[in-house]
């Protein structure tokens, strides 16, 4: 059964000053980009759980809940009313979809999958 929180983007528009603001407050240590094309830095909050600051506009996180099955999951999300797109690779690792629910609330949607690609 999925459902469970699994990652949470931060949205930062100085991401030194993001990255100061997150590490003092809970102590979590935030790592370098992963991406050399794009600032992507991932930290950890606990076991299988963790999140990233992302250069953006600030506004609510985005929280991402896990699913066994991400095509079941995001046919729910539409035949409830909200909005899907399709998934999206993320080589090695994944697959993943932002969502948004009927309220217009984004969320995304996570698929640990390592042939995903």
């Amino acid at each position: 059964m999925g459902g469970q929180l699994v990652h949470v983007e931060i949205a930062a528009s100085d991401m030194e000053r993001a990255q100061d603001f997150w590490s003092g407050v809970f102590g979590w240590q935030i790592g370098p980009s992963m991406m050399p094309e794009y600032d992507y830095r991932m930290f950890q909050t606990g076991e299988g759980q963790g999140g990233a600051l992302l250069p953006g506009e600030p506004g609510a996180p985005t929280i991402y809940f896990d699913s066994d099955d991400i095509d079941a999951s995001l046919a729910k999300v539409r035949e409830h009313g909200g909005e899907a797109p399709d998934k999206q690779p993320v080589p090695g690792m994944g697959w993943f979809a932002v969502c948004k629910d009927t309220e217009g609330n984004p969320f995304g949607i996570w698929q640990t999958d390592e042939s995903a690609g």
